[in-house]
């Protein structure tokens, strides 16, 4: 039988869709491209934002109409809010939480009437993964910050903490270093909260990053891996002691994700947001002192209940003072349950949808003056695969600090440059993303 897998949001995701797929691969099953025919589809939801909900319902419906047939099963986080009601919905067959993600492969056998086990297919990393040259690894899940918006801790395991041991997480590194990969990409719900079971979520700050810290650094000794980045890191994380030890790690990338929100401290408040605007640019400018250019990058939230235009402009302008590498904007959506859903002064679709598009539009200013610094330097570049631009084709894969670039294909088929190896190279030319 053939199965074919979706991800949506977040890069824990895409770990647990890789573990999903290997539980199906042993159960005998063809793993094909989400776009093909298959017996079997299985997307994995995201329900961050109004907007993910109904891309994960889309998602669902589409594969759905491709094979009519097929045993339509949804995953995650948006099984997790949306209940029992999901199942009334068609073209859904099973709905199964978080937690069944370490048994979807068994329930879907069962609920078919397959026989459990009768043949195998040998794992082949570089087609189950969901990008070929890098891993995702969760080594933590749960969060218990519990912002004002969010309904991540609510469908994530009401703000529990489980962190993988340090001597598992080697072991899936060497792994992952085994079946050829360079880049490994530890993530978590709340990466910061790495090693600190505590329900007191001051306590990873009093931690000061080590257990993260420690647990980098054995991943960084195991031969064959070239390149750790680290996924989104609260920003009290961020201390002298916990860069003076990352910057020491010649494989750890400088390229680091702070979650901002927003750069206007009422709505910080609002938000449940546990610094200011001013602590946030401490930490980004930490970050420039321990690394040479480090790519920082963050999320802001536009539209956020009661935001004024004097609150969005503070906003702007902090962003324009700080000049991140990168950030992504989201218009605030509703999370039913989170106390941000029963604020008063919520904010209209249109002025949300303006706000956005001013950010949209400084970001994209932004990311590009950010990569234009690169132009004429040499850095180190992780070649992915091929793609056109402009009607030419190129080789292309990312610097250390993310940034894509791209080398004409027959210039780097003369090179010999080769996907999945990483090359010292002029950068001449950066692509958009």
């Amino acid at each position: 039988m053939r199965a074919a897998f979706l991800t949506l949001g977040c890069k824990v995701n895409f770990y647990e869709t890789e573990k999903m797929m290997e539980q199906f691969c042993q159960r005998g099953f063809e793993i094909v491209d989400f776009k093909e025919r298959a017996d079997v589809y299985i997307i994995n939801t995201c329900t961050v934002t109004n907007m993910a909900d109904r891309k994960s319902r889309q998602m669902i419906h589409r594969a759905k109409k491709k094979n009519p047939q097929s045993f339509v099963a949804a995953v995650g986080c948006y099984v997790e809010s949306g209940g029992d009601a999901l199942l009334e919905d068609p073209a859904i067959d099973a709905a199964f939480s978080n937690r069944d993600k370490l048994t979807v492969a068994e329930q879907v056998v069962q609920r078919l009437g397959l026989a459990e086990g009768s043949t195998s297919v040998e794992l082949e990393r570089g087609i189950l993964s969901q990008d070929r040259t890098r891993s995702f690894l969760k080594i933590q899940d749960g969060c218990n910050q519990f912002c004002s918006y969010c309904i991540i801790p609510y469908v994530r395991g009401g703000g529990r903490l489980v962190s993988t041991p340090p001597g598992e997480v080697v072991s899936q590194v060497r792994e992952l270093a085994a079946a050829g990969y360079k880049e490994v990409v530890l993530t978590g719900i709340h990466l910061s909260s790495y090693g600190v079971e505590s329900s007191d979520a001051r306590e990873f700050v009093r931690a000061k990053g080590e257990p993260l810290l420690a647990v980098v650094r054995e991943a960084a000794r195991v031969e064959g891996i070239r390149r750790i980045r680290l996924g989104s890191l609260e920003p009290r994380i961020v201390s002298e002691e916990f860069l003076e030890g990352l910057a020491q790690i010649d494989e750890v990338c400088p390229h680091f994700h702070l979650s901002l929100q927003s750069g206007c401290d009422t709505v910080l408040q609002r938000m449940n947001r546990h610094y200011t605007a001013v602590e946030y640019k401490e930490k980004v400018d930490m970050l420039r002192r321990y690394f040479y250019e480090p790519a920082v990058t963050t999320d802001v939230i536009v539209g956020f209940p009661g935001e004024t235009e004097d609150e969005f402009q503070r906003t702007r302008g902090f962003l324009r003072d700080i000049r991140l590498a990168d950030m992504h904007v989201f218009k605030y959506s509703p999370r039913t349950g989170t106390p941000a859903a029963v604020m008063g002064e919520q904010i209209s679709p249109e002025l949300k949808s303006l706000r956005s598009d001013l950010l949209i539009s400084d970001a994209e200013e932004y990311r590009r003056e950010y990569g234009e610094r690169f132009i004429g330097q040499t850095e180190q570049v992780l070649f992915e695969e091929t793609t056109v631009e402009n009607g030419e084709t190129y080789l292309y894969g990312h610097t250390g600090r993310y940034v894509k670039v791209g080398v004409p294909l027959p210039e780097a088929q003369e090179k010999g440059y080769q996907e999945n190896e990483i090359y010292e190279v002029r950068i001449g030319k950066i692509l958009s993303k």
